[in-house]
């Protein structure tokens, strides 16, 4: 298996800086390896999760059991780290289109509490229910009252029922052990899957969260783990240089620290749109903190965006090339994709567009990805790259794992808390007084 590969060399940091920050992150590298013999009793558990065969079993008996039944639809309801990652690796690893494709297990989506929405979903299933085919519905909620998780599961599992006296065995809940939702589950007689309390919903996608939808759908978890344990390795590693994950922290920091505090994902494949939204809710919810750890209020953070190549070049290109000094980017190539296709060779063409003509796809957008930084070089916009060998799950388990790290690091060098999230709070509270009313 291949490993992703990384490009500093445009950074613009020089390694002086570099330097002072290996030596500050040394402390947070050697706690991250602390963390490793703890378990599930430190903050940052979520590397452990790779190592926990007892809950993988119990995920892949889960999914066994629910593959018997034939689905011919998964709806995973869940909001935000309950499902993003989920979307991330589907779409990367089975394509956009994956639904049009015609596959024996499609995939449906419900998060956020839109009329329409939901109605569709509904209106997708019902025909296939009517026919008495399997539909298996994920309810996702880490606390396990997520409102919009919640009204949609509600209003979904109360659609199967009336075409299936034996709902219950069609409906599957993750969430926190002993959350009210598990305990919701095990009285109505639901499968229920476990989150780690300690293991936050943004960096649940190696737990049940992820694994359990996406092994339904038969893609290979345990290469997505290896692939996550290969990064990991890596990314625990004191000297800097051969620490990607704290390297890439390193340089987002200390453009910070110089006035950049917008980071672009910049992922040159469709497929991976949902793997750029994963990454900014890691970022966004992760280091957007009012407070530092001594409780000064600080209103710290760094705005993640996202783009796509070649699509966003012809959206936000002028302003990443002409506008203001504020942004760091992190261009994302795919070194061999899933398909080939190759241009036809008709001359006639060559008088819209030059020397296009017979030359592969892939090609034309490696062509555009040079030109881009090289337009980036010329501008003094500074970048990094990270090659994907392929979008396969393995290269997926490594970014994802290298992403996760790279942000606790990012925390401790901005001297934050990157493992809660209590404003995400406020909305919710204020949704249940109105509701209330």
């Amino acid at each position: 298996m291949k490993s992703l590969e990384f490009n500093f060399s445009d950074s613009k940091i020089p390694k002086k800086e570099i330097d002072k920050l290996e030596i500050k992150l040394k402390k947070e590298i050697e706690q991250m390896k602390i963390a490793l013999s703890k378990g599930y009793d430190d903050s940052r558990a979520s590397i452990n999760l790779l190592d926990d065969k007892e809950n993988l079993q119990r995920i892949k008996n889960c999914i066994k059991e629910k593959s018997d039944l034939n689905p011919k639809f998964l709806i995973v309801v869940g909001i935000g780290g309950s499902n993003l990652g989920t979307v991330a690796i589907q779409e990367a690893v089975l394509g956009k289109l994956y639904n049009q494709t015609n596959p024996e297990l499609k995939i449906l989506y419900a998060d956020t509490v839109d009329t329409d929405l939901i109605s569709n979903i509904i209106s997708i299933i019902e025909p296939f229910l009517k026919k008495g085919e399997s539909i298996i519905i994920n309810g996702v909620s880490k606390s396990g009252g997520t409102t919009e998780t919640i009204a949609n599961f509600e209003v979904l599992v109360d659609f199967l029922k009336k075409y299936n006296k034996n709902y219950q065995k069609y409906v599957v809940i993750t969430t926190d052990k002993d959350s009210k939702f598990w305990n919701f589950a095990e009285k109505q007689g639901f499968n229920v899957l476990e989150v780690p309390k300690k293991v936050g919903g943004r960096f649940s996608v190696f737990s049940s969260v992820g694994l359990f939808p996406l092994g339904l759908l038969g893609i290979d978890i345990d290469l997505l783990l290896e692939g996550a344990k290969s990064i990991r390795e890596k990314c625990l590693d004191q000297k800097i240089k051969d620490n990607p994950a704290a390297m890439i922290a390193s340089l987002i920091y200390q453009h910070k620290i110089n006035g950049k505090s917008i980071h672009d994902l910049f992922l040159f494949s469709t497929d991976l749109e949902s793997l750029g939204k994963w990454y900014r809710q890691l970022m966004g919810e992760s280091l957007g903190k009012e407070f530092n750890m001594q409780n000064q209020r600080i209103l710290e953070g760094i705005t993640p965006t996202v783009s796509i190549g070649s699509t966003d070049l012809h959206s936000m290109a002028q302003l990443y090339l002409a506008g203001p000094y504020d942004k760091f980017t992190t261009f994302v190539k795919v070194e061999s994709n899933n398909n080939s296709v190759n241009m036809p060779n008709n001359p006639e063409y060559s008088e819209l567009v030059k020397a296009i003509q017979s030359k592969p796809m892939e090609k034309i957008m490696n062509a555009i990805l040079t030109g881009v930084q090289q337009a980036f070089r010329k501008k003094d916009r500074p970048f990094i790259e990270i090659i994907l060998p392929d979008k396969s799950v393995y290269s997926l388990g490594q970014f994802m794992q290298l992403k996760e790290m790279e942000i606790i690091y990012l925390g401790y060098l901005l001297d934050i808390n990157p493992f809660n999230q209590p404003n995400v709070e406020d909305y919710k509270i204020e949704t249940k007084k109105i509701l209330n009313d």
